[in-house]
């Protein structure tokens, strides 16, 4: 669901594993219907979802990534879930995670991600390249933790939150719902809910919509 730059990445790390057949990809955008990418054909948009499902498809990606605002995100997971298509995970075979680790319906694993033991992650997650999941971490649904961000032992992410690409998140903190950390701000005190915090350390730059 989505034919951009992200939907690229996932493609690649979908086409690595010989148990997934893509049976193509859908995107608002009408110019893009026939078109392709790496030869997976864009069908059309979200309203043909229920002909997906009636074609025995079964499983469902959500393409969107995103820099801020994870709501888009949600909002696709919710829609195909509602025409009765289950979410795939995706996970890069560069990605090293820890046997001890929960995962959520709808990850995104991708490629030189680590994830250690006794993570957590929620339901239509990222963890994008590169990016490090210490151990203890409880991260939740439709969160995406960008690029090259760490994040130390024992942090609670909340739902929608965005961890900026380079950010440093300091042990045993917590970020509220729908939280923007700034790329490669240096979290070293909990982070409300419904703010965008930058900087080293970080501080709290503005309010963002719930």
């Amino acid at each position: 669901m989505g034919a951009g730059g992200h939907t690229r990445v996932l493609i690649d790390c979908l086409q690595s594993s010989a148990d997934v057949n893509i049976e193509g990809i859908l995107d608002p955008n009408p110019a893009l219907t026939g078109t392709n990418i790496y030869g997976i054909l864009v069908l059309g948009n979200d309203e043909i979802l229920s002909e997906m499902r009636a074609k025995g498809v079964d499983y469902f990606v959500v393409g969107v990534g995103g820099i801020s605002n994870n709501n888009p995100r949600k909002k696709l997971f919710e829609l195909a879930l509602k025409h009765g298509l289950r979410p795939l995970n995706v996970q890069h075979p560069t990605a090293i995670i820890s046997a001890r680790v929960v995962i959520g319906e709808g990850c995104q694993l991708l490629p030189g991600c680590i994830i250690n033991a006794g993570a957590q992650l929620g339901m239509n997650t990222i963890v994008n390249s590169g990016a490090i999941v210490e151990h203890d971490c409880k991260i939740g649904d439709h969160v995406h933790i960008a690029t090259g961000a760490k994040l130390t032992s024992t942090i609670q992410v909340g739902n929608g939150a965005h961890i900026g690409a380079g950010a440093t998140i300091r042990q045993c903190i917590k970020i509220g719902e729908n939280a923007i950390i700034g790329a490669g701000a240096v979290v070293i005190k909990n982070v409300p809910p419904n703010v965008t915090v930058i900087g080293i350390p970080a501080r709290v730059l503005e309010k963002v919509s719930s």
